[in-house]
């Protein structure tokens, strides 16, 4: 499996607590890091799948079971896989 890089942000503006930590934990977001920007709430993912797809798939779903929402996908040019 190849290890993707990416991070989801939460439509709702969430302060970071260790209660939502924990339930992102729970839910299965333990390969992800919680942090806030500008009152931008998101969490950095390092998740290991089959595909680009399905690593941001099972991401969203975990962090829907937790009760929250995702506004949106985001992933850094460098960090697609490269052709040769």
């Amino acid at each position: 499996m190849t290890k993707y890089e990416f991070a989801l942000i939460l439509k709702e503006p969430l302060e970071l607590t260790e209660d939502i930590v924990d339930a992102l934990f729970e839910a299965g977001c333990d390969d992800g890091t919680p942090g806030t920007c500008a009152g931008v709430f998101l969490i950095d993912f390092h998740r290991e799948a089959e595909s680009l797809e399905q690593a941001i798939r099972s991401a969203i779903l975990n962090v829907k079971s937790a009760g929250y929402q995702v506004e949106r996908v985001e992933i850094a040019a460098e960090a697609l896989p490269q052709s040769a």
